[in-house]
């Protein structure tokens, strides 16, 4: 009786270290969905800014060439 009591102690234990680590690793996963979103995020205000720069190069440029 003491064996089997150890033996289902140790299958136990595993099960519960296992399903832990899979709940560690669905965290993990939501954190780095979240850095994703907000790296989107930043790249997509930087392509507006950067098109803002193009067109008042654009302008400039033409001003320049006017002269």
């Amino acid at each position: 009786m003491g064996m089997d009591t150890v033996i289902l102690a140790i299958i136990i234990g595993t099960l519960a270290a296992i399903v832990y680590s899979l709940r560690i690793l669905v965290l993990m996963e939501r954190r780095i969905a979240k850095i994703d979103l907000n790296l989107e995020r930043i790249v997509t205000k930087i392509a507006v800014e950067e098109k803002k720069i193009e067109v008042e190069e654009k302008k400039i440029e033409g001003l320049l060439r006017k002269k």
